[in-house]
């Protein structure tokens, strides 16, 4: 029987303060630098130096104004503002590293498809087949408003354009240039056969699309894809298109229901369950001892700020908590934000201080604090108990939490044989399921494949 290896995502996003807050005023912090090339260089070449399958960078359109009615707190601690554009930082990271893969976010609602495909398409010939897309949808009011809409577009309704979207890139990704499409033959001049690229027609309720795919195939075609959204309507859509599914349970029991639900919904779109890799967010203090990872922890307490977790959560839900005491009860009415994220805050009837105990480190993710046999310990503990796959390592001090879990905690992870001691070779599709460069065929994607339609 073979060992299931761990996987890893560094979780991390182009500004300063991400998942656990208040961080960037530690001394040790670089996230200030977030703005320069070295800052993600260095961390892409950090990252394949510990064998991480990925590095997943987050990002939102809009920012965080819903808690106290203002962004106030948001831009005293930074909380995802200022924010940059991800797309660039995938070349240079690229370029200095052979094997680490690149989940991107970006949100298809403000995205043309037709341009988009081309910019993904480059990004996979440039990285020679490591990159994902993180699709979202977006759930924040203030971006709708910034972009020109009255409001936010209605949770599942969204969910339903996604769909249409993705049925039109995979028209263009899949099915515009067959195999064999590309000759580059000097002697005949002919670099691509007129025969073999076709234009794609698309007419539906959101889109209307005719033209050629711009790019010619990259190693992946497709990327790898991403998602993370754990509402009924968002795991069916995972179900149909995602590769990998990232989730953050507040505990196992939560998590243990979320991956059995998705499982058998992507069993029902018939695919086969292990065709999604899960991911779970998490947060690791680890220091050679006991007493040092709580001597840490408790270093990283004292920059922490609790009250920008719950500006963060305040968006991530659409409830203003500044308006709740500490111990009153809040209205936990219908939103048009993250539906799972609302959910789960109403059935533990969170209160304000409830929440800020939960980010006493700044963030929302499950602190695992101790010794590497410890951390090591408790990994496999989530993996064996709840069944997921692989972790998101929110970063805590940059580039400080990454560098102890790679000196610590791998080798460990390693020794255990749960950890591979080297990255095999190919795509990152390849790496991550060992199945080759492209979609499989039960992927509602490969059904858009020239040899796969109708004539």
């Amino acid at each position: 029987m073979t060992t299931k290896h761990i996987l890893l995502n560094a979780f991390n996003m182009n500004c300063v303060g991400h998942i656990n807050h208040g961080h960037w005023t530690h001394p040790r912090d670089t996230s200030d630098q977030y703005h320069t090339l070295r800052y993600w260089t260095e961390l892409a070449q950090l990252l394949e130096r510990g064998l991480f399958d990925g590095l997943f960078i987050a990002d939102i359109v809009g920012v965080y104004d819903v808690y106290q009615g203002g962004v106030d707190v948001t831009l005293r601690e930074s909380v995802q503002l200022p924010v940059n554009d991800p797309v660039p930082l995938v070349s240079a990271m690229a370029a200095v590293t052979r094997h680490l893969g690149f989940g991107l976010t970006a949100n298809l609602t403000y995205q043309a498809p037709y341009l988009f495909a081309r910019t993904l398409s480059t990004l996979d010939h440039l990285s020679e087949g490591r990159v994902g897309w993180n699709i979202v949808t977006g759930y924040l009011d203030s971006a709708a408003r910034a972009m020109g809409l009255d409001e936010q577009i209605a949770h599942d309704e969204r969910y339903d354009r996604a769909d249409e979207y993705l049925e039109v890139l995979y028209k263009l990704w899949e099915g515009s240039w067959e195999d064999g499409a590309v000759r580059r033959d000097r002697q005949a001049r002919v670099y691509a056969d007129p025969s073999k690229v076709h234009k794609i027609r698309h007419a539906g309720r959101h889109y209307r699309v005719e033209g050629y795919h711009l790019s010619e195939p990259s190693p992946q075609r497709t990327p790898v894809l991403y998602q993370a959204g754990s509402s009924g309507r968002g795991q069916r859509f995972a179900a149909r298109h995602a590769e990998c599914v990232f989730i953050s349970p507040p505990n196992k029991e939560v998590g243990r229901k979320i991956v059995r639900d998705l499982r058998e919904q992507i069993a029902q779109a018939g695919r086969h369950p292990d065709d999604v890799k899960i991911f779970m967010g998490a947060a690791v203090v680890v220091a050679p001892t006991q007493a040092e990872a709580r001597d840490k922890h408790a270093e990283y307490l004292g920059h922490a700020a609790p009250e920008a977790g719950l500006a963060h959560f305040s968006a991530s839900t659409g409830i203003d908590y500044g308006r709740y005491g500490l111990d009153d009860p809040v209205g936990y009415g219908p939103t048009n934000a993250i539906e799972s994220a609302t959910r789960v805050a109403r059935e533990h009837n969170w209160t304000r201080r409830d929440l800020l105990a939960q980010f006493s480190l700044g963030g929302r993710y499950p602190a695992i604090v101790g010794d590497p046999a410890t951390v090591a310990d408790a990994l496999q503990d989530w993996v064996r108990d709840t069944g997921v796959d692989g972790f998101n390592l929110s970063r805590i001090v940059t580039p400080e939490s990454y560098a102890d879990f790679i000196d610590l905690v791998v080798p460990v992870l390693q020794d255990r044989g749960v950890y591979k001691t080297a990255y095999e070779a190919g795509t990152l599709r390849q790496k991550l399921f060992g199945q080759g460069d492209r979609l499989p065929a039960r992927h509602e994607g490969a059904h858009h494949r020239p040899l796969a339609r109708p004539a």
